[in-house]
């Protein structure tokens, strides 16, 4: 067993990425990074294709009416959990209806994109496993020719027969968020869990899959890195290719991720900070060398708006994950198409406040990808190490 690390590639200039998408159609090959894992596609259908090439347009030029289908979904499984994590919406409340997504409607979803569509990220916020139905949702998006990955706290995995049925599912990449190699050290943050409980659903996924002679799941073990653990890094770096995972992935934390929107009175506005590690290495956002102050971009280089909309459990569409509570709902799949709601009014007035004045819309002014270093696709995996196994 040998290892690689590296932090996860980063390309720049969107009209590049759109070049790339065109050439794609060409070859009819094209790969597609998500958090810092690259995914190859092959023999791919001219329609998928083009469409990749005509939403890299948008981005690039920003579109009120966007030129594409969207490329990636974030689909919302459940918005039940079985903890209650330090920093999560869920935990202080999402203030809106808590459920698990009907298999139909999920059905209804990939109906209507597997042509378009290359990754599907299987959670958002609560824990995907959860909804009884969730292996058979995954399958279902493979035979759709979807990559899928998902993240989960490992609990509801920790039983063979669920471990065996998330491999023969077929996804892709399963990430286990475990921040912490003691009890103590764990359940600071993930509240309410047993860190010996979560390390068994990876233990199981892991000899699932080798039972099963399966190239997937990718494991992906993830560290969030905090004051209160990041002294344990070396023992990870240890622990995890034991455990058999394929990925040790060192995650930033979002110190604002309790209150997305600024306007809670109970949100404790530093409370998030508290949690930030002492080595700027595993700091979400790059602090100015002079005031250590967050910096700002100019331009916000989010791509969302035109490439990867967020379905809740009920069907409601939002625009990214930072809407945990549905204050720039965009339309329900319940009455309607996502094509209507992509191409609707709500949508194209949102792109236009967007594209022209992104600082006076409270979900993007204070989002992460509002500041340096706080892009979600491309920084904020602060490193990752690749375990490449002998046959």
């Amino acid at each position: 067993m040998g290892m690689s690390q590296r932090r996860p590639h980063s390309t720049t200039g969107l009209l590049y990425r759109a070049a790339q998408a065109i050439r794609g159609t060409v070859r009819r090959r094209i790969t597609v990074a998500s958090d810092g894992i690259p995914y190859e596609f092959s023999d791919l259908r001219f329609r998928k294709l083009f469409n990749l090439a005509r939403t890299e347009l948008s981005v690039s030029f920003k579109p009120v009416r966007s030129w594409g289908m969207p490329i990636h979904l974030m689909v919302e499984p459940s918005a039940h959990c079985n903890l209650a994590c330090a920093l999560c919406p869920v935990t202080k409340g999402l203030e809106r209806p808590q459920g698990h997504m009907d298999p139909a409607l999920f059905r209804k979803i990939l109906d209507e994109t597997g042509d378009y569509i290359f990754t599907l990220l299987f959670w958002d916020w609560g824990e995907p496993f959860v909804n009884p139905h969730a292996f058979d949702m995954i399958a279902y998006a493979k035979s759709k020719g979807v990559k899928v990955i998902s993240s989960t706290n490992g609990h509801l995995l920790a039983r063979p027969e669920a471990a065996d049925r998330l491999v023969r599912s077929g996804i892709d990449t399963i990430i286990f968020a475990i921040d912490g190699i003691t009890q103590e050290t764990y359940e600071r943050y993930r509240q309410g869990g047993r860190l010996a409980t979560a390390l068994e659903g990876m233990r199981q996924v892991v000899a699932r899959k080798k039972a099963l002679a399966s190239a997937t799941p990718v494991v992906n073990f993830r560290f969030i890195v905090m004051a209160h653990n990041e002294h344990e890094i070396p023992q990870v770096k240890e622990l995890a290719p034991r455990l058999g995972a394929d990925v040790l992935s060192f995650k930033t934390l979002n110190p604002r991720s309790m209150d997305p929107y600024g306007d809670r009175e109970d949100a404790d506005p530093g409370g998030g900070f508290g949690y930030l590690p002492r080595s700027q290495r595993y700091w979400r956002f790059t602090p100015d060398p002079r005031t250590g102050a967050r910096q700002r971009l100019r331009h916000n280089p989010c791509r969302h708006l035109w490439t990867a909309p967020v379905i809740h459990w009920d069907g409601t569409v939002c625009p990214c994950a930072f809407d945990p509570r549905e204050k720039y709902a965009l339309g329900s799949l319940r009455n309607q198409s996502l094509a209507e709601i992509w191409q609707g009014e709500a949508y194209r007035r949102l792109r236009s406040r967007f594209r022209s004045a992104w600082q006076d819309i409270p979900l993007c002014s204070d989002c992460t990808y509002a500041y340096k270093g706080g892009d979600c696709s491309r920084e904020t995996v602060a490193e990752a190490i690749f375990y490449v196994r002998s046959a």
